[in-house]
């Protein structure tokens, strides 16, 4: 049987043109897996993947003739010939942002846009059509094999956090607020990440999250939201294909997805998680004991989470 092509869209720009998309996340060239190839430009994909997709909100119109005549009509050409022709059964939306505050509105914009055209719509948050998980991704730069076949890289450092400087929401500027009393407290942890305040003390940016990740037994996993039952993100992820042991701040998502002890809970942002952080990585024990459950948790992530079976799996229910 002749494998589907699975194309593309998204409105993250940095994904606008990656022809190579997820190939990273296969052991077989050119994004094969199992009955699908990813080709995210593909011109006449079989399936089409809306990934975070924001649809565009019609102009304020000057009069009601033209939001009945004109700029209602011109949204709905421009979203029908991203479709590229496409029945809507094969064509799957899925929201990857946390339904932050800030943004709720735009979230449940992009679920009423997305029933005139997808035939399965799904996000982590209570009101999408179909609440689920997100599938895993991540963004270590290693083959599919590699990552698969490693044992433990060598650990040499204490814990390690990767974060990025956004404040446009108050859930950033919580964590970012828990980075300053880190620092201020002098805790023993290396900071990587772009666009933080100057008053961080930072080593600065990285091509490839690995190395900011692998000689770590710890990385503080602390994602931007924690109110609901399906949100996690590939901060979990990627630190456990690094061989870390996650010191995860997140919803319970996580319990559900990964074997018990692959991750440790960090309480809260204040001084009882300060405490708690100090008290883990004075010592690399928890890491040790951890070990083979994190080495479960990579081949669920790798094998059974991973985007790419996901998109099989659907695809194979459809083409049925």
């Amino acid at each position: 049987m002749a494998k589907k092509t699975v194309g593309m869209i998204s409105s993250y720009r940095a994904l606008e043109k990656r022809g190579d998309w997820l190939w990273q996340q296969t052991p077989h060239q050119f994004g094969v897996w199992d009955n699908i190839q990813m080709q995210a430009l593909a011109s006449k994909p079989d399936f089409l993947l809306m990934y975070q997709f924001d649809f565009p909100k019609p102009p304020q119109p000057k009069s009601w003739w033209e939001q009945l005549n004109q700029k209602r009509q011109k949204s709905e050409l421009n979203i029908n010939s991203v479709l590229k022709g496409i029945a809507p059964e094969r064509v799957i939306y899925l929201l990857r942002e946390p339904p932050l505050s800030e943004i709720v509105d735009r979230n449940q914009f992009n679920y009423q846009e997305a029933q005139k055209y997808c035939g399965y719509i799904s996000g982590p948050d209570d009101f999408a059509p179909i609440p689920d998980y997100m599938p895993a991704i991540w963004y270590h730069a290693n083959s599919f094999r590699e990552l698969n076949e490693m044992p433990p890289p060598e650990k040499v450092a204490p814990c390690s956090w990767i974060t990025s400087g956004i404040s446009r929401t108050a859930n950033h500027r919580q964590r970012l607020d828990f980075l300053q009393s880190l620092q201020e407290n002098h805790l023993k942890f290396d900071l990587y990440g772009r666009g933080l305040p100057k008053w961080v003390k930072t080593s600065g940016e990285l091509g490839n999250k690995w190395y900011g990740m692998a000689p770590y037994y710890y990385n503080l996993s602390i994602e931007n939201y924690a109110d609901n039952n399906w949100y996690v993100s590939e901060k979990l992820w990627d630190a456990l294909l690094a061989w870390c042991l996650p010191i995860y701040y997140g919803g319970p998502a996580a319990d559900k997805l990964l074997p018990p002890g692959s991750f440790l809970r960090l309480p809260s942002l204040d001084a009882k998680g300060l405490a708690y952080i100090q008290e883990v990585t004075a010592t690399p024990d928890a890491w040790y004991a951890a070990k083979d459950a994190i080495a479960e948790a990579r081949q669920i992530i790798l094998h059974k989470l991973n985007l790419l079976n996901w998109l099989s799996e659907f695809v194979g229910k459809v083409s049925e």
